[in-house]
């Protein structure tokens, strides 16, 4: 019976380390390509597209006026820029704080309006009312804590027009400013970097894959609106547009020298919220792409985004806690055992089998610890033995967090499914 159960969990885990090299190999080959050309500061300005950037706000007055001056200050002829920002049912200054920046003589003759908003979807909801105001060719949607670096539009737009028939969407790196500030921000640094220097530059080397952000992006103005605008349903709306955008043979590219910083969790509470909402809507959107694995005529790219979530998420998570619970059922056994109480272990396994699981583990570990600093060398000044042993540390600590997170969410999700309750939409907390 042990083995039963072990055996197909130790299979999905080496297919998971299979992945893991394979993504690697894909980021190695991106990497080793960028280091042969030379950084060059796109000059686009006789043929700059229009580009409409939107910034949704909700209670946003921490930080809401150094975004929009880095916006209004990033490097792209100002004639061709539009800056939207939404003031969704603000309840603090957040409206007045933008009035108050519009006022400065820098920008009063900027193309920069405030929309206050009344009315219902959140984000998409914020989106949507503002799409009907956009004048540019492109959207570029930033956080209303994101701090995008100077020339950020002028790489997005630059990958753009290098096929603007194929690309539907750019999207660039997000970075944590406040990496330093604790343990937890030091960790979520870590997976940022891992994510958007592995996984994201392994995709887009290997299958010209890509899935947009929540910030940091532009999208074709005609393209969104015939999609219909952002989904006010979808619990993570940056997923499910990428969805849309494949399936219509358009491709999401990668601009890595387009990088913006955001604010990322200090506390624990504000964390798993973030991220139960994030697993959440990536459920959500394999459930209701599940079916495009069996459909012929579906985008390859579909299916593999599908396969690519859903073996997150649902396949390597079971086999990982089916073989964490069996293994730590049979350590409490064995202790039990040492102390001279008379039981008997629930789950027996042959030696092969734990071999394979231990090896397993060690070949994620080492891979895990891997990625981070492969990760880490390609950012300047990240790659240090602080960060080395904090990649050591957080794979026992951190990243564990990705399990009970990934258990709340599918609960919870079963539950909105079984009493039809909509699910509400999470606005990380912003701090000063």
């Amino acid at each position: 019976m042990g083995d039963f159960l072990l055996i197909p969990a130790i299979i999905s885990i080496w297919i998971s380390v299979f992945i893991s090299i394979l993504m690697m190999i894909g980021a190695q080959r991106f990497i080793i390509r960028q280091s042969k050309k030379e950084l060059v500061i796109p000059s686009i300005s006789e043929k700059a597209p229009k580009v409409t950037v939107m910034v949704p706000a909700h209670n946003e007055e921490l930080v809401i006026q150094m975004t929009v001056e880095h916006i209004l200050r990033m490097n792209y002829p100002h004639d061709k820029l539009q800056v939207i920002v939404i003031a969704d049912n603000c309840t603090d200054n957040t409206a007045k704080k933008l009035y108050d920046l519009k006022k400065h003589p820098d920008y009063q003759s900027r193309d920069f309006m405030i929309m206050e908003r009344k009315g219902t979807g959140g984000k998409s909801g914020a989106l949507n009312d503002a799409l009907s105001h956009a004048t540019g060719e492109w959207i570029c949607i930033y956080d209303a804590d994101a701090a995008p670096e100077r020339n950020a539009l002028l790489f997005l737009v630059d990958k753009a027009l290098e096929d603007p028939e194929t690309y539907g969407a750019v999207f660039g790196r997000n970075k944590a400013r406040n990496r330093a500030q604790n343990f937890l921000s030091k960790c979520i640094n870590l997976e940022l970097v891992t994510a958007q220097r592995i996984y994201h530059t392994g995709m887009w080397e290997l299958f010209k894959l890509g899935t947009i952000p929540g910030t940091n992006f532009i999208i074709k103005t005609e393209l969104i609106r015939e999609i219909g605008g952002w989904d006010e349903d979808a619990i993570t709306e940056d997923t499910a547009i990428s969805f849309d955008i494949l399936s219509r043979g358009q491709l999401i590219a990668l601009a890595p020298q387009a990088e913006a910083y955001q604010q990322e969790p200090e506390d624990l509470r504000v964390y798993m919220k973030q991220r139960e909402r994030w697993a959440k809507g990536n459920y959500s959107v394999v459930m209701d792409h599940i079916l495009e694995l069996f459909k012929p005529s579906s985008s390859w790219r579909v299916k593999v985004q599908v396969l690519y979530y859903g073996t997150s998420y649902f396949w390597f998570l079971l086999a990982i806690l089916v073989s964490d619970v069996l293994f730590v059922i049979n350590v409490v056994y064995q202790v039990l055992f040492l102390f001279g109480m008379d039981v008997v272990m629930p789950f027996q396994f042959s030696s092969d089998v734990y071999v394979f699981l231990m090896i397993a583990w060690a070949l994620m570990y080492y891979l895990y610890v891997l990625q981070i600093n492969l990760a880490l060398a390609t950012d300047y000044g990240q790659s240090n033995t602080r960060n080395f042993v904090l990649a050591c540390i957080s794979y026992f600590t951190y990243a564990q967090l990705f399990l009970i997170i990934s258990l709340k969410a599918f609960i919870s999700i079963l539950l909105d499914k079984v009493f039809k309750r909509k699910s509400k939409w999470y606005k990380t907390e912003r701090f000063g």
